[in-house]
């Protein structure tokens, strides 16, 4: 039996996975393998470096103090370069690589406590690549790139951009990898959205989040009679851009304690996809 901790991109709304790692950590419930993509990738780094309870608090305090600044730190220079075309981006990765070289507990992917993949995409083929060794800041921030507002990360002679364009919660790679018991941590989506972001970031993050999250229910749907796949519930109703960071607090409360809830029911049941469609509140 191979357990599988899957985490999903979901940028701000990473904060929600934490609450649910809290919780399951607590429980008991620990993986053989993380496989993750996006924010995923880099919530799932820090669990690769320390799984205890008090790594996980630091966590979710770093959660806590992060600033919108401090991974999408825009300037006119970047911005207005990248609109007229000198750059593929918008501004720069070097404040996600200055997160990961103060926190990352380790400097090669194969040197994780608990073995981690992380899935980005290659920008000229448009497929998943799985990472499995070398420099860890880079794979997870090749992972982390979302195309057009970060550079894309050369490895190997790839340039590649963020997992979640093609493989947002990557439940296959968890399953080729041998997992037979699969916890899929989603991020969800801003499901009572009141107002139209008002930045294109946040226009941007909103849009790839609902495209993931369908990409979701389709692979749940597809892989439920292959392995024991187990959807942690995503936080919903939900009213938080994913371009918003100052809700961290709020949602790793929320998701440490519906999880619980959860775990306290009969919490396998059938089509688990529905929890991903698409839906709307009145």
């Amino acid at each position: 039996m191979t357990t599988a901790f899957v985490l999903s991109g979901g940028a701000s709304l990473g904060a929600i996975e934490v609450g649910m790692l809290q919780t399951l950590i607590d429980r008991g419930i620990r993986p053989d393998l993380i496989v993750g993509s996006s924010v995923g990738a880099l919530n799932g780094a820090w669990l690769a470096g320390g799984s205890s309870e008090q790594d996980l608090r630091e966590l979710a305090d770093l959660w806590r103090g992060l600033e919108r600044s401090a991974v999408f730190p825009a300037t006119w220079l970047t911005g207005f370069t990248g609109f007229i075309g000198v750059r593929n981006h918008l501004v720069s990765n070097h404040a996600i690589r200055r997160l990961l070289a103060k926190h990352l507990r380790f400097e090669r992917m194969e040197s994780a406590s608990i073995p981690l993949h992380v899935v980005a995409t290659d920008v000229l083929t448009g497929k998943d690549v799985r990472l499995s060794t070398g420099p860890a800041i880079d794979a997870v921030t090749a992972s982390a790139s979302l195309p057009g507002i970060l550079p894309p990360v050369v490895i190997d002679g790839r340039s590649l951009m963020d997992g979640g364009v093609v493989n947002n919660t990557p439940i296959s790679h968890a399953i080729e990898l041998g997992a037979t018991t699969v916890w899929v941590l989603p991020t969800g989506y801003a499901c009572t959205l009141s107002k139209v972001p008002r930045s294109a970031l946040g226009m941007g993050l909103l849009g790839v989040t609902l495209a993931v999250n369908q990409r979701l229910a389709l692979d749940i749907e597809r892989y439920e009679n292959v392995a024991d796949i187990r959807v942690v519930p995503p936080l919903c109703p939900l009213d938080t851009s994913p371009a918003d960071f100052g809700n961290a607090d709020e949602l790793i409360t929320r998701a440490r304690e519906e999880t619980a809830m959860w775990l306290d029911e009969d919490h396998i049941v059938d089509r688990q996809a529905i929890l991903l469609m698409p839906h709307t509140h009145r």
